[in-house]
């Protein structure tokens, strides 16, 4: 699934009241974030990670990173490792990689949710292109994708000063 005519329909079918924002080729969270005059805390990017054996699609904050070890204190894992391109490519067909919206469900990916999202009442993120974002309410997120809600990111600010 999801090309960007895909989408549309999925979320008009599940009768979500969503916009979709066009803006300049962005192509990270937080230049999506900047395109559209959004604040970074409120631009969510889709991030694959494979745990142990399996692949999970992780939702968090784009001024978060993801951190391993809390990963694998939630899921009781060994080994946490991001994905790599390549698994994208085969994961996401219809998608310009790292563009791929955080319904990993509609690719047979479980789907994570960092907890400090999970708090927000909207939810905007890339639309399988790196122009065009879409915006939504979080609750109609979390009724489709029917998330693991979980702390397992860090802010980018806190990182920064403990490395001080």
């Amino acid at each position: 699934m999801a090309k960007m005519t895909d989408l549309l329909r999925y979320l008009n079918s599940n009768k979500v009241d969503f916009q979709v924002i066009e803006h300049d080729p962005a192509f990270s969270a937080h230049d999506v974030a900047m395109a559209t005059h959004v604040p970074e805390g409120e631009m969510a990017k889709a991030i694959v990670v494979r745990i142990d054996d399996h692949f999970w699609m992780a939702v968090l904050r784009s001024d978060q990173r993801i951190n391993p070890q809390m990963i694998r204190r939630v899921f009781g894992a060994k080994n946490v490792h991001l994905a790599h391109e390549e698994d994208l490519e085969v994961l996401f067909p219809d998608c310009q990689i790292g563009a791929m919206p955080p319904f990993g469900h509609l690719y047979g990916l479980p789907v994570m949710v960092e907890e400090e999202l999970a708090d927000d009442d909207e939810i905007m993120f890339n639309a399988c292109t790196h122009t065009k974002s879409i915006k939504m309410k979080f609750k109609d997120f979390r009724r489709l994708a029917k998330p693991v809600i979980a702390g397992f990111a860090d802010s980018v600010v806190a990182m920064e000063f403990r490395n001080l």
